[in-house]
């Protein structure tokens, strides 16, 4: 196996195409995580698939959560999460994991809340407002 560079970090990142909301939703996670967002446009890469002022390819860089993102083009379909979860366990201090989970919560639907759990760690999940599912929870 060959390794890029000894020190990137090589884990998935994921890519999710919005049904036209991307802007919003990819400006709503760097304002949460405090990244660097970047965002382009169909016309900025001279596509025609969609409408000129939507995003063809956006992230967030430069933070602790890599994602990137675009509304889908016409005729591709746009992200439906079931089975899977973005995970955020123990990649902060616990108070900024609440901070996170309050966040992604507004208009969005609390699955289980944080919370301690018998085994000693702390989670919870929710689906934000632009249908993305969380797990955020750290142990002690």
């Amino acid at each position: 196996m060959k390794i890029v560079s000894k020190n990137q970090n090589v884990a998935p990142s994921p890519y999710i195409l919005f049904p036209g909301n991307a802007r919003e939703a990819l400006t709503f996670y760097s304002e949460i995580f405090g990244c660097q967002l970047f965002l382009h446009t169909f016309s900025a890469f001279e596509r025609t698939d969609g409408p000129a002022n939507t995003i063809a390819h956006g992230g967030l860089v430069d933070g602790p959560v890599k994602l990137y993102g675009a509304d889908a083009a016409v005729g591709q379909a746009s992200v439906k999460m079931e089975g899977m979860m973005l995970t955020l366990l123990g990649v902060a201090e616990p108070s900024v994991l609440h901070q996170w989970f309050n966040q992604l919560s507004v208009s969005g639907t609390i699955i289980e809340p944080l919370q301690r759990r018998a085994w000693g760690a702390t989670d919870g999940q929710v689906i934000d407002r632009f249908g993305l599912c969380w797990l955020v929870g750290y142990e002690d």
